[in-house]
């Protein structure tokens, strides 16, 4: 089991180093028709990773699939069923979709984060690029403290879809898009490190008086106030507004992973397809973003339909034994089914009632 682990991990760092060591070493803006095009290639890479579940879980390569799953414990499996191959893809299908559809409000969050810090266009997938590798790595280490709870307490899964309904509730009624500049980490951050007031290319830290200090890359009316405060503290190591805006965006993560880490544990507690799931849904995080960002306001009831799958889940984390008593083996292929419905129904809303709209 221990193999295809690292074998996966190996996989997804092979992709990060093919992304911005060879694709993207040069910074540059990213327009919505080769964003549109990435998003298709990493979706068809999520998508196709279905097959090697299925083939893995059914033939059991690597001990894949001969640990019992405990979201599905009952009197007849007191410590959960194991999964086959049919199973497996179902729920790795559902956690991706559900974890995909999740993403989006998140980069609605970010494109406020870039606007704040008026992050250039050119340096933005630099910024996504370091904060997905955090958002991994933040995602794994909660997805291990999850898949130990469940094993050892049962009972967490009903604490996991309350929370879920509680988040769908507030996701209605309450605006979570902060303003950064009130993030307590951020303004730990700027108590902790001296800041410069502009952007240096594409360098999250740079050392006042350095060479790498004087590239500019914002308007020449704040050169002059920024290159007096690195006079008054050559040699000390200072951040951009490039790192505050990293921060705001790995800070961004963690939050929405406290809602999607345990809507996914809703679906499967299996820790290879919870993880899988979630590694290929954040893998298209970047290119998602470039292509919708611009579309906020064209999809402006999404937000609801993301709220009704949460609550949705957690009501399957509720009420899974009775679920599966009323709808059988197959209720995890009819939730697939419920969260794109939701989905679809929150876009088609939205088309309809921007046409409605006088121009």
């Amino acid at each position: 089991m221990l193999w295809i682990w690292v074998g996966f991990i190996l996989f997804i760092l092979l992709l990060l180093a093919l992304d911005l060591g060879v694709l993207n070493r040069k910074a540059h803006v990213i327009g919505v028709k080769e964003a549109l095009g990435w998003s298709a290639v990493w979706i068809g890479l999520g998508l196709s990773f279905s097959v090697l579940v299925y083939l893995g879980y059914e033939h059991h390569w690597l001990g894949l699939g001969n640990t019992p799953d405990a979201v599905e414990k009952s009197a007849d499996f007191p410590q959960g069923k194991v999964n086959d191959g049919k199973q497996a893809v179902v729920k790795y299908l559902t956690g991706y979709v559900v974890e995909k559809s999740l993403s989006v409000d998140n980069i609605f969050v970010i494109a406020m984060i870039f606007s704040f810090f008026a992050v250039p266009a050119m340096y933005q997938h630099r910024v996504l690029f370091w904060g997905i590798l955090g958002a991994l790595l933040m995602r794994g280490a909660m997805i291990g403290i999850g898949a130990s709870l469940i094993a050892s307490f049962n009972w967490i899964l009903y604490v996991f879809g309350a929370f879920l309904i509680i988040t769908a509730i507030k996701m209605l009624l309450i605006d979570s898009h902060t303003d950064p500049a009130k993030n307590p980490v951020v303004r730990f951050v700027k108590k902790l490190f001296p800041i410069t007031d502009r952007f240096h290319g594409e360098h999250f830290f740079v050392r006042a008086g350095s060479t790498a200090s004087h590239e500019a890359a914002t308007p020449a009316g704040t050169v002059e106030k920024d290159n007096a405060v690195d006079t008054a503290r050559v040699g000390r190591m200072m951040l951009t507004p490039l790192s505050l805006s990293l921060v705001s965006v790995e800070v961004t993560d963690l939050i929405f992973a406290v809602d999607s880490i345990p809507a996914i544990f809703a679906i499967t507690a299996d820790p290879f397809l919870v993880f899988t799931s979630n590694v290929f849904a954040i893998l298209g995080l970047r290119s998602l973003y470039f292509a919708l960002a611009g579309m906020m306001e064209t999809f402006k009831y999404l937000k609801y339909a993301l709220a009704i799958v949460l609550a949705v889940v957690g009501v399957k984390m509720l009420m899974h034994l009775q679920l599966k008593a009323w709808l059988g083996g197959n209720f995890n292929f009819y939730l697939l089914g419920t969260v794109l419905l939701i989905l679809a129904g929150g876009v088609v809303i939205s088309m309809l009632a921007n046409r409605r709209q006088p121009a």
